[in-house]
């Protein structure tokens, strides 16, 4: 029983998804204008070519700030309930803090936050 509910949660699943993709598709309003297709920046044309490489370096350090951005995101929820937890809830923060700063300092030391 509980497996033929799981097929046809399955199928329904996916006949929904199908369902919505082909809404989208035919009510969205369609716009075949050329200058659609070229890169914009800022809304300044482009100098030479669109297409060319960035160093690894601007990726890591956007990731790297991605990362420790959405890791202070989750001090907040704990800053408003940090005197009910009590000293368990500050050993969890403190490891919490420390697996930070490791990775900081292990960023640190590859020379990932150097903007060169």
């Amino acid at each position: 029983m509980n497996f033929m509910m799981l097929i046809v949660a399955v199928i329904t699943a996916i006949a929904l998804v199908a369902a919505a993709l082909f809404i989208a598709k035919a009510i969205s309003p369609r716009s075949f204008n050329p200058q659609k297709g070229e890169t914009y920046e800022c809304g300044i044309p482009t100098r030479g070519k669109s297409w060319m490489q960035f160093r690894v370096g601007y990726y890591l350090f956007a990731i790297l700030f991605l990362m420790f951005d959405v890791e202070t995101v989750f001090l907040f929820p704990w800053a408003t309930i940090v005197g009910k937890l009590g000293v368990n809830g500050l050993i969890g923060i403190l490891f919490f803090l420390g697996v930070l700063i490791l990775g900081l300092a292990y960023a640190w030391k590859k020379g990932a936050l150097e903007w060169k």
